[in-house]
């Protein structure tokens, strides 16, 4: 507005709250020269007003910077020892977000263990009056291991804990939902085709359709399996091995897995062969519990409230026979992908979601008699590929047949404690991408049973959706504020894991 247009306000519309100036009458013409009196008269109300006018806006812009001041004071706020994330607000009140999408500065770092080299050992100082060692089992990933984590009395207190409160199959019979996802997604056969052919050759090799009838944990195929699965649903009509777009397109997304179950199933071929169960760690819960929680956040040097809003702790039962091909604990986050345990947060509906978990500390509860090992198919490779894993039918994901030719096997041993990063950094002090040299499996239990227990810190690589939905759940009340509140997936009912 122009200092004209703003003089002409002033005149037309004073000021509302104050009394109006009483204008002079106007002079009458007399004869004789010409009086400056009205005119001058006339300035000063004008200059009046406008000096009022300006007044307001001074004020005004007083009170904006002031206002705003006292937010920045009060809003900001510094990384405390619960490791909260940082809010800072807008500077003015015109730019503020709504509620719902707050910005959030990159204030809090995640602290990075070094490795140094395969073999390296560290002290730790994790309980009173005592020191553990720590060793580098392997760089890619990043993989520790801690003798004595656990003390006898507790891996008995957990697996004791796990008996109460019952433990349930870890994967079912049978997986429903491939069609529903690819319809829900709207691909056609032509785009699925594309999005499992790796290599872009158009035609799909074995290795290519085992990985990707596994990926939803459903039954788990060998290239025999899939050989069968050819010839009973006349699939490869040249029986060369190999299935074209054409050969492909007469083939429903799950048409594998109906026809094995018509077959019939055993466990053996499921790609998990376990029980599980959760354990709460929070308020209320087994003084044991709590302490394995404070100790692993001492471990990972991760901020207590990321350790605090992580998933349960997971205790794992294989008897004979029980495995759990090699897999990744978390998936590749792309901006159309949620993170299961922020998905309240994500402000966007997708049916693309994963676990996010950014390291994992596992515990062996026992030794086992026989097998059991924890493999690291391609720990510290060179290179990864994944049509790789699988060649001249040496399928290095089946952790039945060929868990010897792992690049590296831990020994269940009581007590003992691994952890590993499933994710890299993204050089600025938060998550990076996916570790793919992370992919682990439990080899099959030879001789007796073999009890672990799993304790994920979940973090979500977008640092705004991790602050937002920290945020969201400090809004909770307190006896909700925890680990196991509604906003976890993995979890079950606040009072049955209080009761242990």
């Amino acid at each position: 507005m122009t200092d004209v247009q703003e003089t002409a306000d002033a005149e037309d519309a004073p000021p509302s709250g104050r009394s109006e100036v009483e204008l002079p009458p106007p002079c009458e013409r007399l004869p004789g020269p010409k009086s400056s009196v009205c005119s001058r008269s006339y300035f000063v109300v004008v200059m009046v007003f406008f000096h009022v006018y300006i007044i307001n806006v001074i004020a005004l812009l007083f009170y904006v910077h002031y206002s705003s001041g006292q937010e920045d004071a009060g809003g900001a706020r510094d990384a405390d020892a619960g490791g909260r994330l940082l809010q800072r607000p807008a500077a003015a009140a015109g730019s503020r977000r709504p509620p719902a999408k707050p910005e959030f500065a990159r204030d809090v770092s995640l602290t990075r263990l070094e490795g140094i080299r395969v073999g390296h050992v560290q002290k730790v100082s994790l309980v009173p009056d005592k020191v553990h060692e720590m060793r580098t089992l392997s760089l890619k990933p990043l993989l520790f291991e801690i003798p004595g984590f656990l003390s006898d009395d507790e891996c008995r207190v957990v697996m004791r804990l796990a008996q109460l409160k019952g433990l349930m199959e870890s994967q079912l019979m049978v997986q429903e939902g491939q069609e529903e996802l690819a319809k829900e997604l709207n691909l056609n056969p032509e785009e699925i085709f594309n999005l499992l052919d790796i290599n872009q050759d158009g035609q799909l090799q074995l290795q290519e359709i085992l990985t990707h009838s596994r990926v939803r944990e459903g039954i788990w195929l060998t290239p025999e399996n899939l050989r069968e699965v050819y010839a009973g649903l006349k699939a490869d009509k040249d029986d060369n091995g190999l299935l074209s777009l054409e050969e492909f397109r007469l083939l429903s997304s799950d048409a594998f897995q109906r026809f094995l179950l018509q077959r019939g199933v055993q466990r053996s071929q499921l790609v998990r062969n376990s029980r599980h169960t959760w354990l709460y760690q929070g308020k209320g819960a087994h003084q044991v519990l709590q302490e394995i929680k404070q100790r692993v956040t001492r471990l990972t040097r991760m901020p207590p409230a990321l350790v605090d809003l992580s998933e349960p702790l997971q205790v794992v039962r294989y008897e004979e026979g029980g495995h759990y091909h090699a897999h990744q604990d978390s998936g590749p986050v792309y901006p159309e992908t949620a993170c299961s345990h922020t998905r309240l947060a994500a402000n966007i509906s997708t049916p693309f979601e994963t676990s996010c978990r950014y390291i994992t500390v596992l515990f062996y509860l026992n030794s086992v008699d026989g097998g059991g090992e924890t493999a690291f198919p391609v720990a510290d490779n060179r290179t990864y590929e994944e049509v790789c894993l699988i060649q001249n039918d040496v399928d290095l994901l089946d952790t039945r047949r060929n868990c010897d030719k792992s690049n590296l096997r831990v020994k269940p041993t009581k007590g003992t404690a691994v952890f590993w990063y499933n994710y890299l950094s993204d050089g600025k002090g938060w998550v990076g991408e996916q570790d793919e040299y992370a992919l682990h499996g439990g080899c099959v239990v030879t001789r007796g049973t073999k009890w672990i227990a799993n304790k994920w810190i979940n973090v979500d690589p977008d640092y705004q959706r991790q602050a937002r939905y920290q945020q969201l759940v400090s809004q909770l009340p307190e006896d909700e504020n925890d680990e196991d509140s509604a906003l976890n997936p993995d979890t079950h009912s606040h009072s049955i894991h209080q009761d242990l």
